[in-house]
């Protein structure tokens, strides 16, 4: 039977968002249901309040998520009624060519799930990256469930659901930094900054964090970043071959996603180094860099979708390093808010004032 629950919805252009009622059917084949715990206020939802990826009005924004499976369709098995799991925007399919040569972290066809939720007057909701989760429950395709350890903090563990998975993926996953490697990271939010904890995880000699803001600096010199660069000061491309021997660092990480930012990354790494972008540029941004240099100073160029994860295979592994006290995902979580606060939380966000508010359910 389909239940009545409380969610942020988005229901214009540039609107402030509200609380609405919305109605979530039951499972349908392939599908689970969610009693959402916590889910973290990532930038992405801003931009679909801002119209910023689609035009299909109006959305239920919350996408950063952890909570308990309530129930599931026919036809699932990955998960059951109580399983503790993480939500994720990119369940794969398993048949594309992608996945079907051993890269799913690439798959072309992820899915999600068939049915629409609503407004308690019939009118369909656009889940933001087809999930959802500023919601007492939300619909989702079961594969974008994945089950971790209940002993993990629910709010902590939702941040690997985006933000905090997009940066570490970016250090261990995309950029593969290796041990001993020196590592740059351009823009220290909340993305950033896990990209500076998993290059520490992965061993990397020097990691060098850069940022206008210096509390943001002083957050990923928490998390392991071994120099800082103010980049209201600097030649960052300067400072960064100064703290490298003169040569670059051998990946640098644009966690910003701007042309001024990747031209930074792209002359501030050594050469044949790794340039991972993994800031979300806007449509209207544009790039020229003289095609020689591209050609001689070698390397890779690489864009990190999500990391480059693979839910299945990183999530349960990271927590369980959480489990351990190896990995910090307690440090990102800067408030714990309620569902009534995520527009005084996106004002927040714009500051600067927060890694991640996260509300809590």
């Amino acid at each position: 039977m389909a239940q009545q629950v409380r969610g942020v919805v988005a229901p214009a252009k540039g609107e402030p968002v509200r609380i609405e009622t919305i109605t979530v059917p039951d499972p349908g084949p392939g599908e689970a249901v969610v009693a959402v715990q916590a889910c973290g206020v990532c930038h992405t939802d801003l931009h679909y309040r801002e119209g910023g990826i689609t035009d299909e009005f109006p959305f239920l924004l919350g996408h950063e998520a952890a909570g308990i499976v309530e129930s599931v369709g026919d036809g699932v098995t990955e998960v059951a009624p109580g399983d503790f799991v993480i939500l994720n925007w990119r369940a794969v399919c398993g048949q594309c060519r992608a996945c079907l040569r051993g890269r799913p972290w690439y798959c072309f066809d992820t899915h999600n799930a068939e049915q629409k939720m609503t407004l308690a007057d019939g009118t369909e909701l656009s889940p933001a990256l087809g999930i959802g989760a500023f919601a007492e429950k939300t619909l989702v395709a079961a594969g974008q469930c994945t089950k971790v350890d209940p002993a993990a903090e629910p709010a902590a563990a939702g941040l690997l659901g985006c933000g905090v998975m997009a940066g570490l993926g970016a250090a261990l996953n995309t950029g593969a930094v290796g041990r001993g490697d020196s590592v740059a990271v351009i823009g220290c939010g909340g993305v950033g900054s896990a990209a500076v904890l998993g290059a520490r995880l992965a061993g990397a000699a020097k990691i060098i964090a850069i940022d206008l803001d210096e509390r943001k600096l002083a957050a990923a010199r928490s998390l392991g970043a071994t120099h800082t660069v103010q980049a209201a000061d600097a030649d960052v491309v300067a400072a960064v071959r100064e703290l490298t021997g003169g040569f670059g660092a051998d990946v640098v990480i644009d966690a910003v996603g701007r042309p001024e930012t990747y031209k930074q990354a792209f002359y501030a790494r050594d050469l044949a180094g790794t340039v991972v972008l993994v800031g979300v540029p806007t449509p209207d941004m544009t790039l020229e860099l003289p095609l020689l240099d591209v050609f001689g100073r070698g390397g890779a160029l690489k864009s990190s979708w999500y990391g480059d994860c693979l839910p299945s295979r990183d999530f349960p592994m990271l927590i369980d390093l959480y489990l351990q006290g190896r990995l910090d995902l307690d440090a990102f979580v800067s408030e714990k808010i309620r569902l009534d606060d995520v527009e005084a939380a996106f004002d927040k966000m714009q500051r600067g004032d927060v890694l991640r508010s996260v509300v809590v359910l």
